[in-house]
């Protein structure tokens, strides 16, 4: 059964920083993703990690971090410079399939979201 459990939301200023975490029970996946989704928006993507390797949304390319640690099975989102636009609910997301792909139909696996939210 797998299961993806996000925690580390919280309000913060503009120019903030927070660290979300997503603990993941199952076998260990090779592709693993955060996204985001804000009030009357389309759920996007922000950064996905496979095998090792990463890739950014352009609106949070030198600010965001994502990194996987296997062993304790977690995925993590370092946010940095945090800004008003990034309020949003943010979820993590899993799948077998290879590659870094930012399209939300490419995933099988999803988290309950943890809300963030910058003023």
């Amino acid at each position: 059964h797998v299961q993806l459990v996000e925690s580390g939301g919280d309000s913060v200023q503009a120019g903030g920083s927070l660290r979300l975490s997503c603990v993941f029970s199952g076998n260990v996946f090779n592709t693993m993703a955060w996204f985001r989704q804000a009030p009357g928006k389309e759920r996007e993507g922000v950064a996905t990690w496979h095998a090792g390797t990463t890739r950014y949304a352009d609106s949070v390319k030198g600010r965001f971090t994502i990194s996987r640690d296997a062993e304790k099975k977690t995925l993590s989102l370092q946010m940095d410079g945090l800004e008003s636009e990034d309020t949003a609910v943010y979820y993590c997301a899993a799948t077998r399939r290879p590659g870094r792909s930012l399209v939300e139909a490419n995933y099988d696996y999803w988290g309950q979201g943890t809300q963030v939210t910058v003023s």
